[in-house]
């Protein structure tokens, strides 16, 4: 019996320690096929806590009359400190919290500079610009945009910035954040359990695995463009009692910070090197940042699709767009797009009353271990140096 003291002890320890290992960046837990355990886990986790609970009080009566004092209540206050440390310090939810202040103003900022990265997503004739050191923190921003409810969402680790609606079958939802998956953070939806990933919005594990958040198109660019192209937008408020997060998050967006996980790599095609991913029609192409920066310009095609990807004078925002056949030329000057046509601006708006807008492509930066894991038969353009 007193055997089942200690089993109860230690099990309970290392549940709540691989509980969240296998969600959490830790040394090992990503790069391993782990989910379906780990969800199991999740799942069950008040069974497993009750059964290695029950064996603790089966076996302390043996075990305090047996073993001196201090070695079974030692025991209990070290898996004491693990629970409370495991549930309360390393959760994702509560590591990282969603705003409790959310407001908006029209305008600079003057926490911002304008060279300050935004996803914008426009709607309804409302557009509004999210922080990029805003989000990243939250990873959750939920808002009405034109009537709509909208759910921006960010994750670091893959310098992944999607927009969702949060609805699940028709039907509105709330989500928390779980954790993440190959380094991608996840979301739990109250109703279901389930978990979705952010980078495509898709439900991974649980009843509704394979279903996919309906996406709102967004764009990223300088909170300086942002505000030229749409002088009436908005900008999301930092939220007074997150301040000194978001000030840690000031280098993040410009790929100065120093962190394995966050850190980004200079030279092309490297695990932290930035790509322009655009994904349409179950086809997906990689871009290289570094030779984005260099031509400002890019006229490619994916499969029989003309596509034309370009950079803003500003050096960080960029845009994707269809082009009408694929001997159609471009040429940038002052973010304005020229054809012996038809002129437009940097959204692809139309100049001229006689032509139409440009199609607009979803195109994404992001990290090229990302874009790779959840592109897994992504192309790539101009490709230099072997995929590693």
């Amino acid at each position: 019996m007193k055997k089942l003291f200690f089993i109860g002890l230690i099990g309970l320890g290392y549940f709540e320690i691989l509980k969240i290992y296998f969600i959490m960046p830790m040394p090992g837990s990503q790069q391993w096929a782990f989910l379906e355990f780990a969800y199991f886990l999740h799942s069950y986790r008040w069974v497993l806590r009750a059964f290695f609970l029950g064996l603790i009080l089966l076996g302390s009566k043996n075990a305090f009359s047996t073993s001196p004092n201090w070695v079974p209540v030692l025991g209990i206050a070290a898996v004491l400190a693990i629970c409370l440390f495991f549930n309360y310090k390393m959760i994702a939810e509560r590591m990282f919290l969603e705003p409790k202040n959310l407001s908006f103003s029209t305008g600079n900022s003057a926490a911002l500079a304008d060279s300050s990265l935004v996803i914008v997503v426009e709607h309804a004739g409302e557009a509004k610009a999210y922080p990029i050191r805003y989000i990243a923190y939250h990873h959750q921003v939920r808002d009405v945009l034109g009537g709509k409810e909208i759910m921006v969402t960010y994750c670091s680790v893959c310098r992944t910035g999607r927009v969702f609606e949060p609805m699940v079958k028709g039907q509105p939802e709330s989500f928390r954040l779980v954790g993440m998956d190959h380094f991608n953070a996840m979301f739990e939806d109250q109703t279901t359990g389930t978990w979705w990933q952010q980078a495509n919005g898709e439900g991974i594990i649980g009843p509704l695995k394979g279903e996919t958040l309906p996406e709102l198109e967004s764009s990223q660019l300088t909170l300086g463009k942002f505000l030229s192209l749409y002088p009436n937008g908005k900008v999301m408020d930092p939220d007074p009692d997150f301040l000194h997060k978001y000030d840690s998050l000031g280098k993040y967006e410009f790929g100065l910070i120093k962190s394995k996980l966050t850190g980004t790599d200079i030279l092309s095609w490297k695990e932290k090197s930035w790509i322009v991913g655009i994904s349409i029609n179950g086809q997906a192409k990689a871009y290289d940042w570094n030779l984005l920066k260099t031509n400002k310009i890019i006229h490619d095609q994916m499969d029989i699709l003309p596509v034309l990807l370009i950079l803003s004078q500003d050096g960080q925002s960029f845009a994707a767009f269809k082009r009408t056949h694929k001997d159609q030329v471009f040429h940038l000057k002052n973010d304005t797009l020229f054809t012996d046509q038809a002129t437009f601006d940097f959204t692809g708006k139309s100049l001229n009353h006689n032509s139409k807008d440009l199609e607009k492509l979803p195109a994404y930066q992001e990290f090229w271990h990302s874009w790779r894991t959840f592109h897994p038969f992504t192309e790539t353009h101009n490709l230099i140096e072997p995929l590693l």
